[in-house]
């Protein structure tokens, strides 16, 4: 079978490795949000680094495989961070307002990113197989999560987990395509716009 071009050449095993595939991943970011992806190169990335391209190409072939690889460890991230908030959520069993504007605050902030590399991973980002599974998998828990305080709430309608489903994608979507590309007093209202809409949604109204 062939290798996947965005695919690692090799996975870091040792502490050393890691420690320099981490950087590698720090510089591309900061590449890239410095000159936009399309003016970045795997030399760039090196320099900033501090090694040499031989060793970033030792694990990483191209400049899509350090977008890939930047899309996996932002999910990496948000799996980690996920649990606790979810959690959380459960333990506060907020009413249905509160609830929408936990829901929204909780997508922007796994995805949120003052240098806008997460707009690009969004965009730009290959998905592979790999990433596309594992991001199914995270919606999936959010929507069981969402569909547990429908039922508790008593708005779920016929089928809590549909109306879930259709909530938790509906917020994904305007979170990124809306939310996150604008700043200051814009994003704010743009915030407050889903929030409203997640309230009326959930309610039924």
């Amino acid at each position: 079978m062939a290798r996947s071009p965005v695919a690692p050449r090799k996975r870091p095993r040792q502490q050393r490795s890691r420690e320099t595939v981490a950087r590698i991943l720090d510089a591309a970011a900061e590449v890239f949000a410095d000159v936009g992806y399309t003016a970045a190169t795997t030399n760039a990335v090196a320099e900033r680094a501090g090694v040499s391209i031989g060793s970033l190409y030792q694990y990483l072939p191209n400049k899509e495989a350090l977008l890939a690889a930047l899309a996996e460890r932002h999910l990496d991230d948000a799996v980690s961070r996920l649990g606790p908030r979810l959690a959380e959520l459960r333990d506060r069993e907020l009413d249905i307002a509160a609830l929408a504007e936990a829901m929204v605050s909780l997508a922007i902030d796994l995805n949120d990113d003052p240098a806008g590399l997460h707009h690009l991973l969004f965009t730009a980002a290959p998905r592979t197989a790999e990433v596309v599974e594992r991001y199914a998998d995270l919606i999936d828990v959010v929507v069981a999560e969402a569909a547990h305080h429908l039922r508790r709430l008593g708005v779920g309608g016929a089928d809590p987990a549909l109306r879930a489903r259709v909530l938790v994608h509906a917020v994904d979507a305007a979170v990124h395509e809306v939310v996150l590309p604008l700043t200051g007093a814009e994003r704010d209202a743009a915030r407050a716009e889903v929030v409203g809409l997640v309230g009326r949604v959930a309610a039924g109204s």
